[in-house]
């Protein structure tokens, strides 16, 4: 250990990242009694969430990160939107979608997939392959179930080929890795898919928009509320989205134990005193008992350790990956989609930067908007676009396909207005963050190492964040389950030891 630091900051616990995950663990550290410094290498707190104004003025925000919950399988999220007063918006589950396939662009009622009777039966099948394989998955060891050398010797796309031997099913489930990962199918393990989908219920549960599905529900707040230190965290109030959450559990921290804009870049600890130091950019440092590591699996690398990290988490770290994820938003003046009949959903499998658009409008606040998920291999290629570039060809892709939907009704076509406001945030080119919304593994990893290396502590530093929860791994939920399961991983240790 360097002998010379100043100390600025002693503590007994030191929690790396204020996102869901660090900030949970936070809190219940300090209401054990026990000391905490949250150090945050952004900003602001939020971690993947992310809430900003629709508009320049009025009531209305869009989530650019985490968006969705449920009220009933994600209770922990469920239980803080009670516990902050916060209201919840159904999502959209009326009207047409629009499928854009090889240029032909066609309606289907929302939520049914526009197959053939013998697609429908096909896909009926693997949906219940699917389930089959998940419910003996492992959580806590991905290895120990029946045939998961089998399926994480191969990648999901393999697996779709060679076992289902459709093509068609392979491209369909190429868009749900995509949606969910931002992650092709060809580069992620068929065990490690299972694995999240079993973590979420279920793999209709985690691609639903309806009751007990991952996207059933988004946050809002109604009316804004009063929030006396969120100036000291370089925020802005806002009045609702997913954000709001984080910022909520930073206020409830003891004053002066969270520290923005402070990247760390080296944990040492001392196997002779117990005692750890975490290292910032900055050159402040922090003294600790315990380590609370809330950081992706792929940004490990950034991080210098004394002494290094055991061989399985080094595998992990330079194995696991995250895809590329971007949101691209239109705000509009009104609901012109919801007039004319469509959901607001839009899906391209073959063309176009946008794979799925989603409506995340907010009619309590005269807030109307799409959210266009850009995501994978195609969204990757759009990403090394101009800013100029990049709005152009995702707005020509979302306007055209509904200019080009002949309705029913005898209207004909409809023209697509100008969008008042437009949001962009692409996760993969921010620092700290390198991509959203959850590593994957290829394949082949899951099988090199223990079960439970992911979440198995190394020596006073412990491990935490949505992709080492055993539930709703990669969303919010997961995040906050982590948080409780490292917190009192950490009190159990230190009232054991006092």
């Amino acid at each position: 250990m360097n002998s010379n630091p100043v100390i600025r900051e002693s503590v007994d616990v030191v929690v790396i990242g204020a996102g869901l995950s660090g900030l949970r663990a936070a809190l219940n550290i300090q209401a054990a009694g026990l000391s905490c410094s949250v150090v945050e290498a952004t900003d602001r707190v939020g971690g993947k969430t992310l809430t900003l104004p629709s508009k320049k003025s009025g009531p209305g925000v869009n989530d650019l990160g985490a968006a969705w919950i449920n009220d009933t399988t994600q209770s922990e999220m469920f239980k803080l939107v009670q516990h902050y007063g916060l209201q919840t918006e159904v999502q959209m589950d009326r009207g047409n979608d629009v499928w854009v396939h090889d240029d032909e662009v066609t309606l289907s009622p929302h939520g049914v997939l526009p197959l053939t009777e013998e697609e429908q039966a096909a896909l009926g099948q693997v949906i219940e392959k699917f389930a089959e394989l998940s419910a003996h998955v492992k959580l806590e060891d991905p290895m120990a179930g029946p045939g998961a050398r089998e399926l994480d010797s191969v990648s999901l796309r393999e697996f779709c080929l060679q076992e289902l031997q459709s093509e068609v099913i392979a491209t369909l489930m190429n868009t749900v890795s995509q949606s969910l990962l931002g992650i092709e199918s060809k580069d992620i393990s068929a065990l490690s898919f299972l694995h999240s989908c079993k973590s979420g219920t279920g793999f209709q549960a985690v691609i639903s928009d309806t009751k007990h599905g991952g996207q059933y529900l988004r946050v809002r707040q109604g009316k804004e509320q009063e929030h006396p230190g969120l100036s000291n965290l370089s925020m802005e109030l806002i009045s609702e989205g997913t954000q709001t959450i984080s910022q909520n559990m930073a206020e409830e921290l003891k004053a002066g134990s969270l520290w923005l804009s402070t990247p760390v870049t080296h944990i040492e600890q001392c196997s002779e005193t117990g005692v750890c130091r975490v290292h910032s950019a900055n050159e402040t440092v922090f003294s600790a008992k315990k380590v609370i590591l809330s950081v992706a699996t792929p940004l490990y690398s950034t991080i210098k350790f004394s002494p290094p990290l055991p061989a399985e988490k080094q595998h992990l770290a330079q194995g696991n990956f995250l895809g590329y994820y971007s949101k691209m938003i239109f705000v509009f003046e009104n609901t012109w989609w919801r007039t004319a009949g469509f959901s607001g959903e839009m899906k391209a499998q073959d063309q176009g930067p946008i794979l799925f658009s989603v409506d995340t409008s907010i009619p309590d606040d005269d807030q109307w908007s799409i959210s266009c998920f850009i995501v994978g291999g195609r969204g990757l290629e759009w990403s090394k676009l101009s800013q100029k570039e990049r709005y152009s060809s995702a707005w020509n892709q979302l306007r055209s396909a509904f200019e080009n939907v002949d309705l029913d009704s005898g209207t004909g076509r409809i023209e697509v207005p100008q969008p008042i406001n437009t949001l962009e945030f692409e996760w993969t080119k921010q620092d700290f963050f390198h991509g959203g919304p959850c590593p994957a593994s290829p394949p082949g990893l899951l099988s090199s190492i223990d079960g439970d290396a992911l979440r198995k502590p190394f020596q006073n530093i412990h491990f935490v964040g949505t992709e080492t929860s055993l539930e709703w791994k990669g969303y919010m939920e997961g995040a906050i389950r982590s948080g409780n399961r490292g917190g009192a991983e950490v009190i159990e240790e230190l009232q054991v030891k006092h």
